[in-house]
């Protein structure tokens, strides 16, 4: 797992220089026109980044979630916003591929994995973010058809993407209660909020998804009438660690200018990095993102294998990978002086870009409970 191939490298260098020549040049400047680069998207997918663990019948690239950690924090290397979004468009590639029939699977997921269309992934609502089996959307069975209603909340990509697949109720209070929908785009009924003004992420749009009698065939049931919300948090196992590798990719992006920084800038006659106490500083951000990156591999291992622990490693790793990308972020923003508060810098879009990461695919409170749920059974399983 630690000792990369041949072809570990070659995929992660071509991640790494995608990233250098398309995303770090214009990160900052998409940040502050909220531009979404969507031509930039197609060029990722060409590279076999639109659906990297998808399937090679429906042009997915096959690959393991191994790979597409590592490659998930090269991209954010140049831009976590950017990267984020093509984890999220992986993610709803991903669950096609992985819970719809073959003839769901050849009629969406090619297109999808080509990013010739886009994906937008719709579980949290006005109400029900943390809590998602409170979800309260509705999809009513009605001859050949469903009929969606309600509002879903904070969708990436909404707006512009133009495959949804949509958590509804279509039964009872709770969980088994829960199904999943594709929603293509042009349906009627379907439409948007305004893009959020948010503190960061601006490279890719989030608005409200607006059901309102919005009529998808029986056909577009994604998995079993019931099963969406086992589809959901399959998912959201694997979209924890997409997120902590975009962390750890940003964390290691704002170590390595800084690094850079105190080589060039002089104070009191001397390089700032040859002062004890700010290299120790560098010392503690590196071993951080390391631990991380180790962590995060572990996790998308279990992930590959089908590790009994895999729910509660995506969740340590997530919660751990995103606050220290966030931290060191930070720090580094901090060894930059006035410097790093500066736009041009690009280190205050990486801090403001991974604050997120510590709220979405669950937030790092919730993963705490998920863990803590797991070493709370195994002490009351080993008293038995």
């Amino acid at each position: 797992m630690f000792t990369l191939t041949d072809d570990d490298k070659a995929i992660r260098d071509t991640a790494r220089d995608f990233a250098s020549e398309y995303l770090a040049p214009h990160a900052v400047e998409w940040d502050q026109n909220k531009h979404f680069p969507v031509d930039v998207l197609r060029k990722a997918a060409a590279l076999g980044m639109g659906g990297i663990y998808v399937r090679e019948d429906v042009g997915g690239s096959g690959l393991r979630r191994l790979d597409s950690v590592r490659i998930f924090e090269e991209l954010a290397t140049g831009c976590p916003s950017i990267a984020a979004y093509i984890s999220i468009h992986n993610m709803v590639t991903w669950m096609i591929d992985k819970f719809g029939d073959d003839d769901q699977r050849h009629r969406w997921v090619p297109k999808l994995s080509s990013m010739e269309h886009l994906g937008s992934y719709c579980l949290t609502e006005p109400g029900a973010g943390s809590d998602a089996a409170a979800l309260s959307t509705k999809a009513v069975r009605d001859g050949d058809d469903y009929v969606l209603t309600g509002v879903k909340q904070f969708i990436s990509g909404a707006g512009t993407s133009d495959v949804y697949v949509v958590m509804a109720r279509t039964g009872d209070t709770g969980a088994r209660g829960i199904s999943a929908f594709i929603v293509p785009k042009d349906t009627p009924g379907l439409s948007f909020g305004a893009n959020e003004k948010k503190m960061g992420w601006n490279a890719q749009p989030t608005r409200q998804v607006i059901l309102d009698g919005v009529r998808v065939p029986a056909a577009n049931l994604l998995g079993k009438e019931g099963g969406g919300f086992r589809i959901a948090m399959h998912g959201l196992n694997g979209g924890r660690l997409n997120i902590a590798a975009c962390s750890v990719g940003g964390g290691q992006a704002a170590l390595d200018r800084t690094v850079a920084y105190l080589a060039e800038r002089k104070a009191f006659g001397d390089r700032l990095l040859d002062s004890q106490a700010l290299q120790f500083r560098l010392a503690d951000m590196r071993t951080e993102l390391e631990a991380a990156r180790t962590l995060l591999w572990r996790a998308a291992d279990a992930l590959d294998t089908g590790a009994p622990d895999v729910v509660e490693l995506c969740a340590m790793a997530k919660r751990f990978a995103t606050d220290a990308g966030f931290e060191v972020a930070n720090d580094a923003l901090q060894l930059h002086g006035g410097y790093g508060y500066l736009a041009e810098y690009g280190i205050e879009k990486i801090v403001r870009d991974l604050r997120v990461h510590q709220i979405l695919e669950g937030t790092n409170e919730i993963m705490r409970v998920v863990v803590a749920r797991s070493v709370v059974a195994a002490a009351q399983n080993g008293a038995q």
